[in-house]
């Protein structure tokens, strides 16, 4: 099991946003651009924190950011270059977390730090996002191409601890009415 120390958070906001239809992690959700509430839940453990970005960052990312060419190629080459990123930085574990999730608190990031890697997100009894998957994996990962997310590489294993959270809480943001949704739950929290 990492130490918190050993880990790096990736921060996935290379989509193309299709079926939203414009760029939706700089769109207003209760007072923030949506990727804000992630990146901020993000920075909020502390830990090292990359953007990957399909051509560019939006302008309120705050950390570093890494470029991912092949992106418009699916979100497993996102994950591939945030596990090639990882372990170039001998990072014991890799928390993955998608830009588009506006409700992932820091206390859920929290309580999936503690839960060890490898470890994942769910309010259905398979693994999601956020995930937190250990050196050992990032090979796995390395390989992952068009829409293969890092919960390709845990489904299936006995030994990936469940971190549960209610569905509003992982709640992805690909369309409008998930916008509205998440802004509607953001404004109730406040």
């Amino acid at each position: 099991m990492s130490r918190p120390a050993d880990i790096m958070i990736a921060l996935l906001g290379a989509g193309r946003a299709s079926r939203f239809g414009a760029d939706k992690l700089s769109q207003p959700c209760a007072g923030r651009p949506l990727g804000q509430w992630a990146l901020e839940a993000a920075q909020g453990t502390g830990l090292p924190v990359v953007w990957i970005a399909g051509h560019a960052a939006p302008d309120f990312v705050t950390c570093q950011v890494a470029l991912n060419p092949q992106a418009a190629e699916g979100m497993g080459t996102s994950v591939a270059l945030a596990a090639r990123l990882a372990r170039e930085r001998e990072a014991g574990a890799l928390l993955v977390m998608l830009a588009d999730m506006p409700l992932v608190s820091p206390a859920l990031l929290a309580r999936l730090i503690a839960a060890g890697s490898p470890a994942a997100c769910s309010y259905d009894f398979e693994p999601g996002a956020p995930a937190l998957i250990p050196a050992a994996l990032f090979g796995e990962l390395e390989a992952l191409s068009g829409d293969q997310g890092a919960a390709r590489v845990l489904r299936g294993r006995g030994d990936v601890s469940l971190v549960y959270a209610r569905a509003e809480d992982l709640l992805d943001v690909d369309t409008p009415q998930a916008l509205a949704e998440a802004e509607r739950l953001l404004g109730e929290r406040a």
